[in-house]
């Protein structure tokens, strides 16, 4: 995951990098794609407690994309409220098709009530629209009408379609039943978080907390997609370790986090994520290539 705290201070961090240089890097030692977080206009009191900017994920995954060649490109995630849902299945459409069909389209209902707001975006109903903004997404991909109640619409087509047949993957953010419900129903993927309690009151999530429960929550999710003669979902995870990432130094990390891979893996995580907290694009060099040599393969 690009560092989020890179963004507020660009031009200082990137020490006249781009976009594409980071995720060549990223590339070239090994990982398997490189994802950007969504936040168009959040509110300054967020920010002063633990908050984050993000470059706008289509564009920033854009230049991604065009620099490498094979990893994915991913929404991590992308808050589908805050848009007309056609207007991220064309932005989505785009990047799939323009990347070879590496794109990956992380989204969830969203937590921060200050934003929706900003963006005259509608807090309340944000779950009900997502699941709306899903089939719309689908049926826009397909060529067809979508005959739902808040965004149903006749006689529209969407050109060019996506690369990826049906559309790119499709995974859901989140810890609550809602979520569980989508990737069991709709999705390809699931992004559980990490969440302590007094996390989850903040982000308005259900506590995950060990992997004894994540793996308790994955088995019950790929069970009942089983049931509906669905393969078992994706699951990419930033691991419980990862706030030992915050300050700066990925040593107390990979020494910390390598021994569980196995049990990550056993307990049905597909994906683990990284975001590294560098202070530079000089120390981001040394980070990637420090989680390189210690992670990948392992």
């Amino acid at each position: 995951m690009f560092p989020m705290r890179a963004v507020k201070h660009w031009t200082r961090w990137s020490e006249g990098a781009a976009i594409g240089d980071i995720a060549k890097l990223v590339e070239d030692a090994g990982f398997d794609a490189f994802s950007m977080s969504d936040h168009p206009y959040p509110d300054r009191d967020w920010l002063a407690h633990g908050g984050h900017h993000a470059f706008d994920p289509f564009v920033s995954l854009s230049f991604a994309a065009a620099a490498t060649t094979r990893i994915r490109v991913m929404t991590y995630i992308l808050v589908s409220g805050y848009r007309s849902p056609y207007l991220t299945a064309k932005g989505a459409a785009s990047l799939d098709l323009l990347s070879g069909g590496r794109f990956t389209l992380g989204t969830g209902a969203g937590y921060l009530k200050a934003e929706f707001e900003a963006l005259g975006a509608d807090f309340g109903r944000r779950g009900a629209l997502l699941d709306e903004a899903i089939s719309a997404w689908k049926a826009t991909w397909a060529g067809v009408d979508h005959a739902g109640p808040e965004f149903g619409t006749e006689g529209h087509l969407a050109l060019p379609p996506p690369q990826t047949p049906g559309g790119p993957p499709i995974w859901i953010g989140g810890n609550s039943a809602a979520a569980q419900r989508r990737v069991v129903d709709v999705a390809d993927g699931w992004m559980p978080m990490a969440a302590s309690g007094e996390m989850a009151a903040i982000t308005r999530a259900r506590p995950l907390e060990d992997i004894g429960t994540l793996s308790e929550w994955i088995s019950s999710v790929n069970k009942r997609r089983a049931e509906h003669d669905r393969g078992p979902a994706d699951v990419s995870f930033v691991p419980f370790e990862a706030e030992l990432l915050a300050s700066g130094d990925c040593t107390a990390f990979t020494d910390a986090v390598r021994p569980k891979l196995d049990d990550y893996a056993g307990a049905g995580v597909t994906w683990i994520t990284i975001e590294p907290a560098s202070r530079s694009f000089t120390d981001f060099r040394t980070d990637i290539d420090l989680l390189a040599s210690e992670l990948i393969g392992r």
